[in-house]
């Protein structure tokens, strides 16, 4: 027998139903139910709230046929990350990935087989775009519904465990990414049991999740449990919070901050580093900062700033946000003070936006020139390479890789990937999917883009046109860039001063008009010129040139570089 507990204040009666049995829950205070169950590993049941349709359970582990099947039950499996004590993510170089199109076969297996190519790159962690249950056999993800399940078409919880196993053997930590700040609406069933959503806050996907409001005790707790799930009894390493800035939650305590207490507490008990990581817009050095300092106390999150100042210096493009960005001023600004908007006027949101990051440790931020969004939410899904060449490339992965933050590849990057990652999706409602096409039309038109541009993201072309071609690491010119990624990673781990994190320590120089920045860090010297042939100024004891690419000559103190060209020099 198995002890079942069920949050379902909007029902009189739950029941479990197996197969054409129903097993009645004892109703319990404050809406919960509860029963002891004949339920086994592999059982498929469904719950029914007063007499109803049979529903998967909002906490399933397991839903073998998608998210409008009956759940699995999944027996109790201790993690089996007890001798593996987890990485230092301030001296970590991160790779997000997308399970469905990093690998031939598209799952957590195909996953583990591509391991050694990350090892050999020097990344130290993997973080997997969501993969709690969602909609279809395709997608991103983001529209997820059943928190506690991993999705069927890429494995399954088990295929998730072998994953996280085979990564920790190759001393790779694994990051999740969770949605918890809305749910999609295909599957989504949580508002029969309980006022898990309110009218009260709304999102840029429809209602808030109800974090504040009455009876939100439980919805706090499913979430938080939810956390706590994957990093202990799946055994990942830590969790990336997709948008805080749209969780709405006016309690005296926030809940991020609540589960990032939870997190240490558990991290404490297990003996091991556990990550959280925020992606947040609101330029609020009190996500990061820590509890005691009135912060909410994530160990880090996306720069956003970062990747639009230099995206926006690279690509020339001005549309959208990337309005406010441009000059190499920009870039040196988001180099050294992680917010290049810190309080000061956005003509974008047409407001002043953000606060300084203070003494915060250039470990608390993800620098990244590329990542899920800023490749897949454009209409061809180009990636950086496609629009400024391999020369910018190489620039972009400098910068980054030798930033003082946290640097995080995107999949295929480190290769120059020629393929794109698309926008894909396969929502079984008709209606739902054209809805998600016109929007995705409406929303590429306020970037300029096309309308005919756009790939429809029901088709099945966008998914199988983003999945990673292997076969382009071992051929030029992939094989260069390759190269180039792994001697900055390795750069990077062998001199201290490129993981300290001092951000005070950063010394920059740069010329708006002729367009090359330079930036020193420690014994290491980073140059590029965008635009043309130029001598950049070096100090006396910059070293010699140990990294180039596009023409690059010391003379004295001087730096010799052509236009697109690209030096690092160490002494």
């Amino acid at each position: 027998m198995t002890r079942l507990r069920v949050w379902a204040p909007r029902a009189g009666a739950v029941d479990v139903v197996i197969g054409h049995e129903r097993h009645r829950l004892a109703p319990r205070i404050y809406g919960y139910h509860d029963g002891d169950v004949p339920l086994t590993e592999g059982t498929r049941y469904g719950l029914s709230l007063d007499g109803g349709e049979p529903l998967p359970d909002p906490r399933s582990r397991w839903q073998p046929d998608g998210v409008h099947g009956r759940s699995a039950h999944l027996d109790a499996h201790a993690s089996d990350a007890e001798s593996w004590r987890g990485k230092d993510l301030r001296t970590s170089v991160l790779y997000e990935l997308h399970v469905g199109t990093f690998s031939p076969e598209g799952t957590f297996d195909g996953v583990a087989a591509k391991l050694d190519h990350l090892v050999a790159l020097g990344v130290d962690a993997i973080e997997l775009m969501p993969v709690a249950e969602f909609p279809g056999e395709r997608g991103w993800g983001y529209d997820g519904v059943d928190l506690y399940a991993a999705h069927h078409a890429y494995g399954g919880p088990q295929g998730l465990r072998r994953l996280v196993r085979a990564a920790h053997a190759r001393g790779l930590a694994v990051v999740l990414d969770v949605v918890y700040n809305h749910l999609g609406p295909d599957g989504n069933y949580l508002d029969r049991f309980g006022p898990y959503f309110t009218d009260r806050h709304h999102t840029p996907w429809g209602r808030a999740m109800n974090y504040d409001g009455a009876d939100s005790g439980p919805v706090r707790e499913h979430v938080i449990d939810n956390a706590l799930m994957w990093l202990r009894d799946v055994g990942v390493d830590g969790v990336r919070l997709d948008a805080v800035h749209a969780i709405v939650d006016l309690s005296a305590t926030h809940v991020i901050e609540e589960l990032t207490r939870r997190v240490d507490e558990l991290a404490s008990a297990l003996g091991r580093r556990l990550w959280v990581i925020a992606e947040s817009d609101l330029n609020d050095p009190r996500v990061v900062r820590a509890r005691d300092e009135w912060g909410w106390g994530c160990d880090a999150q996306w720069s956003d700033d970062l990747h639009h100042a230099l995206h926006a210096v690279l690509t020339g493009e001005r549309a959208g946000y990337y309005g406010d960005f441009g000059r190499m001023a920009d870039l040196a600004k988001a180099l050294r003070d992680a917010y290049v908007y810190d309080g000061r006027p956005s003509d974008f949101r047409r407001r002043f936006h953000g606060r300084p990051a203070g003494g915060l440790s250039g470990h608390r931020f993800l620098a990244y020139a590329q990542d899920h969004d800023q490749v897949g939410n454009r209409a061809r899904g180009e990636r950086l390479g496609h629009i400024v060449g391999h020369d910018r490339l190489r620039i972009a992965a400098a910068v980054v890789l030798l930033s003082p933050y946290v640097p995080m590849l995107f999949m295929g990057e480190e290769w120059a990937a020629s393929t794109p990652f698309l926008y894909f999706t396969d929502h079984g409602d008709d209606a739902l999917g054209r809805a998600v096409s016109d929007g995705r039309r409406r929303e590429f038109e306020r970037f300029g883009w096309p309308a005919h541009e756009l790939v429809d993201p029901q088709s099945p072309a966008a998914f199988e046109r983003s999945r990673l071609d292997w076969s382009e690491p071992a051929r030029e010119p992939h094989a260069a860039m390759l190269e180039w990624h792994r001697a900055l990673i390795a750069l990077r781990r062998s001199v201290p001063e490129l993981r300290d994190g001092r951000r005070d320590l950063v010394d920059l120089a740069f010329d708006e008009e002729k367009r090359w920045l330079r930036m020193r860090r420690g014994p290491v010297t980073l140059a590029f010129s965008l635009d043309h042939e130029v001598d950049v100024p070096l100090a006396e004891d910059a070293g010699e040139v140990a990294l180039s690419c596009g023409g690059a000559a010391r003379s004295g103190a001087r730096l010799h570089l052509s236009a697109g060209g690209v030096a690092v020099l160490r002494r």
